[in-house]
């Protein structure tokens, strides 16, 4: 064991590399099955050639399709922002309707929790949403 701290060094270092290259490969993987302008036999050359010649083929496709690769990921991106903001909307609503807010003040004013001032004024606001 005659190591020492650069060895140790070294080794992170090309763990770090390491780890590097698969977030590049990853992130092409999805970039080539997520382009709908891509048919299925080029998805495929792209995926036989990053098996078999990985760095280079890696390099290629960011320069050849880095800009393109960057749009979608933007599109994806906006879409599921979008999709997120239906679902928070469907998810929290508007509640109940306005007849529902009078039906409850309505309730409220007949047990006598509230005055006919604020019954009304209840009853303006539902109406007014």
């Amino acid at each position: 064991m005659g190591g020492g701290i650069w060895d140790f060094i070294l080794w992170f270092f090309w763990i770090f590399v390491f780890v590097a290259y698969l977030m590049v490969l990853f992130s092409i993987i999805g970039d080539i099955f997520r382009d709908h302008e891509l048919n299925g036999w080029l998805k495929a050359l792209w995926i036989l050639f990053l098996i078999f010649v990985p760095f280079l083929t890696a390099l290629i496709y960011l320069i050849a399709r880095g800009s393109s690769m960057q749009k979608r990921s933007i599109e994806q991106a906006q879409e599921l922002r979008a999709a997120q903001d239906a679902y928070i909307r469907q998810t929290a609503g508007s509640g109940a309707s306005a007849a529902d807010d009078i039906a409850k003040a309505k309730s409220l004013l007949d047990s006598g929790a509230i005055t006919q001032a604020e019954f009304d004024a209840l009853k303006a606001k539902a109406l007014a949403a």
